[in-house]
């Protein structure tokens, strides 16, 4: 089992920054790549960015430019930095470890663009 705990969302105006933190805790040695999704009210949830081990991290071409995913292992935490925020990133944001046989996800921070 892998237990996945978001912080940082919150209110940004547009053209903000916020960083997004996961900490994983568990089984942590079963995690083969990390991710973030968001879902947005009435859409499906989306892959923002994902990072596996000892690979480069891939971005929805939506964020590309201005979103950066990290990992950082000896914290088990994988964190999401957002830069020039839209309207449209509103959503909440979930964080996502996945590996043989089994994927985790977080509760979900809440993420709004809005002047």
């Amino acid at each position: 089992q892998v237990q996945l705990v978001e912080s940082g969302g919150g209110l940004v105006q547009p053209g903000g920054s916020l960083r997004l933190s996961c900490a994983a805790s568990g089984s942590i040695s079963r995690i083969a790549a990390m991710a973030w999704y968001r879902q947005a009210p009435g859409k499906q949830r989306e892959l923002v960015a994902r990072i596996i081990s000892g690979g480069n991290p891939t971005y929805a071409e939506s964020v590309k430019g201005r979103f950066t995913i990290s990992r950082d292992n000896a914290k088990n935490t994988v964190d999401l930095q957002m830069n020039r925020l839209k309207p449209e990133d509103t959503a909440v944001y979930y964080c996502n470890a996945g590996g043989p046989l089994f994927t985790s996800w977080g509760q979900g921070t809440q993420v709004t663009i809005s002047s």
